[in-house]
């Protein structure tokens, strides 16, 4: 239990695979969720209020800041490539030139291949997760030896305290990988967990990933959102395209120091 608990909740790794690698990466992972959980002292986890609807904003916003553009309600009719290479996005007749393209795997289903299925569950409660004393948020891993998986299940819950629920009322995403060709009795001791649920929204989505990295058509595909809760393979995707994109690792110390440089270290503190 120790051993699932440390990997699988405080590592956040998704199989057992690291009980056979060196420590040393598994020792940082504890360390930032302990680090993490220093910060604030309730949670290592942030949740933007009014919803993840919130972090595209706050892009959006940002972006527009260094001269980004935007097309709105634009359907995408053809990615245009010419020898090979991408060299823009034919929207209405019109044309937008580019040299890359990042998009997600429903932009361009030729060049992507199925891995996998994901069941989420949508579960409208009167009331918090018992055991969690009242918590008005929680995040949840069920590690999968504790249920006979594969594949650890996934819980989220969040309320009104995040301006994203009516007062009294919380929602909880149960999710998981399926596994079997009864992906509901896969989360059930998810739902167990939940139980009385008022109204419950139940999917199944696909999982892509991309044939290859891009580099030749400077076509970079992202992967689709697999069935953890708290964005950590989301991050690495996004490092990783920016690897493929760039030819080299982001650098968060000098990002660090440019910040520095413009604000000064006070400010980042």
């Amino acid at each position: 239990d120790v051993i699932d608990f440390t990997g699988h909740a405080l590592a956040l790794y998704r199989t057992d695979d690291y009980l056979d690698q060196p420590c040393q990466e598994t020792i940082n992972r504890i360390k930032l969720y302990s680090e993490s959980l220093a910060r604030y002292g309730k949670s290592p986890y942030l949740y933007p209020l009014y919803g993840l609807g919130e972090l595209p904003q706050g892009f959006a916003r940002l972006s527009a800041i260094y001269g980004g553009n935007y097309m709105l309600n634009k359907p995408i009719e053809e990615i245009v490539v010419e020898n090979g290479k991408v060299v823009g996005v034919k929207s209405e007749g019109e044309i937008a030139r580019c040299k890359q393209l990042i998009c997600d795997p429903s932009y361009i289903p030729d060049r992507v291949k199925k891995v996998g299925e994901v069941i989420r569950v949508i579960c409208i409660l009167n009331h918090p997760i018992k055991n969690t004393n009242d918590a008005n948020s929680c995040q949840i891993i069920i590690p999968q030896n504790q249920v006979n998986r594969k594949s650890d299940i996934y819980i989220c819950m969040i309320s009104s305290a995040h301006n994203v629920a009516a007062q009294g009322k919380y929602i909880a995403i149960v999710s998981t990988t399926v596994e079997t060709n009864e992906p509901e009795k896969e989360i059930k001791p998810a739902m167990d967990l939940l139980e009385p649920i008022e109204q419950k929204f139940e999917g199944i989505s696909d999982l892509f990933s991309p044939n290859d990295l891009g580099r030749e058509s400077q076509i970079f595909i992202s992967r689709s959102y697999d069935a953890t809760t708290h964005f950590e393979t989301t991050c690495d995707d996004i490092k990783d395209i920016y690897k493929r994109m760039m030819g080299s690792e982001f650098d968060f110390e000098e990002m660090k120091r440019k910040k520095n440089d413009i604000y000064g270290e006070e400010e980042q503190q």
